[in-house]
């Protein structure tokens, strides 16, 4: 059993962006945040025949992430990340003190 509140959403919806697919693909992506819960560690879910395996589930602060947890959401660094963010969400502000979910994945070996 797990302490985490019940999803939101479909861990089917975790990632849909072609290129975040493609970045989760080649290992480069491991982390997605989301507002809410999508998937549970342990649980599994597949991006073009690929099956990934959720490792990690946490509540970070917005203002905590860096350049390296930036990359692991597929970009090249936070400012990036934040810009993408804010464009996708009109009239979003960043928030230090924001909470967002942290999922964190590997692609399943064996």
């Amino acid at each position: 059993m797990h302490d985490f509140p019940e999803k939101t959403c479909s861990i089917e919806r975790l990632i849909r962006h072609p290129k975040l697919i493609a970045a989760a693909k080649s290992g480069v992506k491991t982390q997605q945040r989301r507002d809410g819960v999508y998937a549970w560690p342990g649980e599994e879910f597949e991006l073009d025949g690929v099956t990934f395996t959720v490792t990690d589930l946490r509540r970070e602060r917005l203002g905590d992430m860096s350049d390296e947890q930036a990359r692991a959401e597929g970009y090249p660094d936070l400012a990036s990340y934040q810009a993408l963010i804010l464009q996708m969400h009109p009239g979003m502000m960043w928030e230090t003190e924001s909470l967002a979910w942290v999922h964190c994945f590997a692609i399943k070996t064996g």
